[in-house]
């Protein structure tokens, strides 16, 4: 088992983590180790990228990748998340 660690917050996050952490019926730790676990490093989706192109029989290439940001953007900005 890992040694705990400190994480430096507002109280107003940390107020919303108990908050999202009771909601859900586990402690803020075990919210925050699921969130961690659930996101990809940019590393992470970039060889995930790679491996989709290759399974649809796509070299994947510079123009790919910068599609594939450009739809990532619009469905983001379409679910209410960052701009397009």
């Amino acid at each position: 088992m890992s040694r705990p660690a400190s994480i430096k917050t507002s109280e107003e996050v940390r107020d919303r983590l108990r908050i999202l952490a009771d909601e859900r019926g586990t402690t803020i730790t075990e919210l925050l180790e699921e969130l961690a676990t659930r996101e990809f490093t940019e590393a992470e989706r970039e060889q995930r990228a790679v491996e989709a192109a290759r399974e649809l029989g796509i070299e994947y290439t510079e123009q790919v990748q910068q599609v594939g940001q450009d739809a990532g953007a619009k469905i983001r900005a379409h679910r209410g998340g960052a701009a397009a």
